[in-house]
């Protein structure tokens, strides 16, 4: 019973950070919107039919029955189209049009200038940037608690275990024979629990790769390696041999090089980080999931092969919302990981999700906020062209509405999109073990 209420407690905790990244995602747009005078009707959390809605000044604020998103509504989001033309014919023509006459009847009359078109362009930018800038907010302010408040998961100067001798990196072997020489650590009587706090005469404090540096550049001389047990330390003195090792480097990479090794395996724990690292921390995640955007249409294919094949779905590709939800499910309730390790887990998950969404709207294509934003940037640009060689005129504001079918096609494919994640998250997940 308890496991039950742990997943379903996981899976309330993502539902929360979603609708809470969504609504100042939708706050974002909503406030730079009003700094700017573009008038606002409706801030709405999810789609469908209302469930609760107050109206204050000019907008209505209300949430919707299907939580999967949200919206702002601002008058007049295509500017009108050229007047005293007989209207066109054949049905793409015919759509546009009522598109362009649908966002028309938005704006009342005397009101022309509060409309999303008539706000200058880098307002416009700014207004529509503001709602993924919220998510890359949240995901920053999450990222630093994680850092400097619970801590990253990482290697600690805590003995983990001792080897009874030594093997190269790349034995496969894990038992001891006789021509396998022993460990200097066990020869000198080093135990799991133990802390270093320092190495030859270096203290360690909480680096560990300080003390394997140590360690790997003296094979052959002896060292004396300080320990902390049961509250006191213990110096113990010993040889390191020159063998291979795995070592990785700043992104993760292995790679096997030949250092001196005493034969222990550093413990894991979570290390508290300064606040100077998290932008570093926020980088590396914003370049991992613009990689994986980057390649989505192969990212979809492998998903697809995952979900209608033998294959296994990749660990670091695409997930969908039931996904999502079942992932923070099985963490929250995994009762042998600590408590502290299952919070950071779920904090990830919120921060990486407001990092994808910051991402994924600022793809130049509409419906989403980085298509209104490219259209911004072109009509800024034919302002610059005109000023520049077409001095005495002004151009017309860049026709929206005439990108709306290609938008229709955007929105069949996101959709197909995320129901075959769906379909995979359902038939094949991915574990968060």
């Amino acid at each position: 019973m308890e496991s039950v209420l742990l997943f379903l407690f996981g899976i309330v905790f993502i539902v929360v950070g979603i609708g809470v990244s969504i609504g100042l995602h939708e706050l974002g747009h909503l406030t730079a919107a009003k700094i700017f005078g573009v008038k606002v009707t409706q801030y709405m959390i999810g789609f469908g039919n209302t469930l609760w809605s107050r109206t204050k000044g000019d907008t209505e604020y209300g949430v919707k029955s299907l939580p999967i998103g949200g919206y702002i509504a601002m008058i007049g989001m295509f500017p009108p189209g050229p007047d005293g033309k007989q209207p066109r014919r054949g049905r793409l023509a015919q759509f546009i049009d009522s598109a362009r006459q649908s966002s028309a009847e938005t704006v009342p009359a005397g009101e022309e200038h509060r409309a999303f078109y008539a706000a200058a362009p880098w307002k416009r930018i700014i207004i529509m940037f503001a709602g993924p800038f919220a998510n890359l907010v949240i995901a920053v302010v999450v990222i630093g608690i994680i850092a400097v408040g619970v801590g990253i998961p990482s290697s600690i100067p805590v003995v983990d275990s001792v080897s009874q001798c030594l093997k190269p990196a790349t034995s496969t072997s894990t038992t001891c024979t006789g021509a396998d020489p022993v460990a200097p650590a066990a020869l000198a009587g080093m135990q799991p629990g133990d802390r270093i706090v320092s190495v030859d005469g270096h203290r360690i404090g909480n680096d560990f790769q300080k003390a394997s540096d140590l360690i790997g550049d003296a094979p052959g001389r002896q060292i004396s390696v300080v320990v902390e047990r049961g509250g006191q330390d213990v110096t113990l003195s010993m040889t390191p041999v020159l063998s291979s090792k795995t070592v990785y480097d700043a992104q993760g990479n292995a790679k096997v090089v030949k250092a001196g090794v005493v034969g222990f395996a550093f413990g894991q724990g979570n290390v508290r980080q300064p606040i100077s690292s998290v932008p570093g921390a926020v980088g590396k995640q914003l370049s991992a999931t613009t990689g994986v955007f980057l390649n989505l249409p192969n990212r979809m294919v492998q998903v697809w092969n995952a979900a209608f094949g033998s294959q296994q779905r990749d660990a670091n590709g695409p997930v969908g919302l039931i996904g999502v939800g079942r992932l923070a499910g099985d963490v929250a309730s995994n009762t042998q990981t600590p408590f502290v390790d299952r919070l950071e887990w779920l904090l990830s998950i919120v921060a990486a999700l407001n990092i994808s969404l910051f991402v994924f709207n600022l793809v130049p294509l509409l419906p989403l906020d980085g298509g209104h934003i490219l259209g911004a940037l072109w009509e800024q640009g034919k302002r610059w062209w005109f000023a520049a060689f077409r001095r005495g005129k002004k151009p017309k504001h860049v026709d929206m509405a005439r990108l709306l079918p290609l938008t229709f096609g955007v929105v069949t494919v996101l959709i197909a999109m995320e129901l075959l994640l769906a379909y995979a998250d359902l038939v094949k997940p991915i574990s968060a073990g």
